[in-house]
This record gives structure tokens, sequence and C-alpha cells, in this order.
């Protein structure tokens, strides 16, 4: 990362800011969410699960190896480390939702059925809307928490190279929109103020681009290459387990096998035919 300007890091950190207040959109779909027809999101989860399983693969976790190659000498020693970097970033998104209670897990897709079932119009009982407004608040921390190792992710992604920040930025975006929602129904339905519900869905997405800042000043004193390559192995790993534990099976939830194939098939033509069309420049 040599030779970035103050323009470089304000790109950066509103492709992180627009990927984090995506959960706004979700908590206005949400108000309107009548229909049984999710297809739109089914592709649009499973275009993000290709860009980011692509993306991983791909380019940053040969950026991790490309770094620790500068640092060891034993090449098999540099892709030892990077591929121990992946797995700890998988066994960090792992642990963060181990910790989390299933019941207010952001990653614990809302089906058709439970949209519906907190939509019911028997929402007179007091303990009742106690519970839902509970659900709300406590899933709008989930996801906070969630989003920080993805605003830093998508921070240094976008920071490293523009080409690959922007598709990743739109990823997380989208799957930040069904996040909204889980956030969203639960506060309007027990309070009946979307102002509220809205609000709560937005603060929760804040907490991307607040931990892409703190992120990027714990490690600007000892950036160096062993860094980047932790940093990258690290992003990859946390970026192939939402793909494979959110965003494919929330496709498939909300649409089905062909949609979710369909998106993630495109996704990944999408971003490689990006890639391809940046070298030619």
């Amino acid at each position: 990362m040599e030779d970035l300007t103050f323009n470089n890091y304000l790109i950066a950190f509103l492709l992180t800011l627009f990927a984090g207040l995506s959960t706004s959109i979700g908590a206005i779909l949400a108000f309107f969410s009548k229909e049984k027809n999710y297809t739109i999101l089914s592709l649009g989860m499973g275009f993000s699960a290709g860009v980011m399983i692509y993306v991983s693969f791909v380019e940053i976790m040969v950026k991790s190896k490309d770094s620790f190659s500068q640092v060891f000498s034993n090449p098999i020693t540099g892709e030892l480390t990077a591929l121990f970097c992946f797995f700890l970033g998988i066994g960090i998104s792992a642990l963060i939702d181990r910790l989390i209670p299933e019941d207010v897990n952001p990653h614990e897709t809302k089906s058709d059925k439970d949209l519906q079932e907190l939509k019911d119009d028997n929402k007179n009982s007091v303990l009742k809307n106690s519970t839902l407004k509970r659900t709300g608040l406590f899933t709008a921390l989930a996801i906070g928490i969630h989003n920080f190792p993805e605003g830093f992710a998508t921070f240094i992604s976008s920071l490293e190279n523009i080409t690959i920040g922007l598709p990743i930025a739109l990823a997380i975006a989208i799957h930040n929109i069904p996040e909204g929602m889980a956030v969203s129904l639960p506060i309007y339905h027990a309070t009946g103020d979307k102002k509220q519900a809205f609000w709560y869905a937005t603060l929760s997405g804040l907490a991307e681009p607040i931990g892409a800042i703190l992120g990027f000043f714990i490690l600007l004193p000892i950036m160096g290459e062993a860094t980047l390559g932790i940093t990258f192995g690290i992003v990859a790993g946390v970026m192939i387990y939402i793909s494979f534990d959110e965003l494919l099976p929330a496709a498939r939830i909300y649409g089905n096998a062909h949609t979710t194939i369909l998106g993630l098939v495109l996704g990944m033509f999408i971003m490689s035919l990006s890639l391809v069309i940046f070298k030619l420049i």
C-alpha cells in the first residue's frame, strides 16, 4: 500500500460507509414486505457470495501469500502462514457467531414465514410487544458486532485496489439488506414507530465504518509486509465464512437452488471480468 493519498482513504471509507448504511435499505423494505416473492433478494445474495468467494481465493489470498513471500525466504513457510491466517479469519467469524444467541443472530435468516409471523395482527399483548422490541434491539447489537470485521475487510480491500473494493462493498451492501430487515421488523411491530425502527437498523450498520476506522488506526503504526499478509489472510477467511454460512443459505431460503446458482455464477463472472478489464487499462 504505497503512495496512498487522502483521496484513497476517503474513497475506501465512503465505500465502507455505503456498505454499512445499506441496513437502512433493509429497514425501508421491511415496512412494505407483503409479498412472498424475494427472488431479487435471492439473486442479490447469491451474487454477493459469488463476488466474495471469487475475489477471496483469486486475489486476496494471493496478496497474502505475496506479502509473506517478502517476509520468509522459504515460500512454503509463507504459504502455510497465509493459510493459517485464512483459517484464523474463519475461526474468528465462527466464534462471533457462537457467542451470539441464535434467536437474535443476524446469520439466522428470516424466512417469509418468519416475516409474516412478525406482522401478525395480534400485537396487542404488552408481553409480545416487549419481546419483539427486545429481539430487535439485541439483533441490532449482534449485527453491530458482526459488522466490525466486515467493515475492516471492505476498507482494506478498497484501499488496496478500488477494482476489488467496489464489488466487495456492493456485495457487503446487498448482504446487509436482510440484516436491516431483521432489526427493523420486530421494533416496528412492537412500537408502531417506523422512525425508531429505521434508526436502530441504521445505527447497527454504522458499526461497519467504525470497525474500519478502529482497525486501520490499530494497524497503521505497524503496517508492513507481515501485517498486510496477516490482514489479507484474515479478510479472505472472514468473507468466505460470510458467503458459506450466511449468504448461500439465505439465498436458498429467499429463492431456490436455481436463483442461488445464477446469482453465484453472475457474481463470479462480473468480478472476474472487472479484474481483467482493470489489468488491461
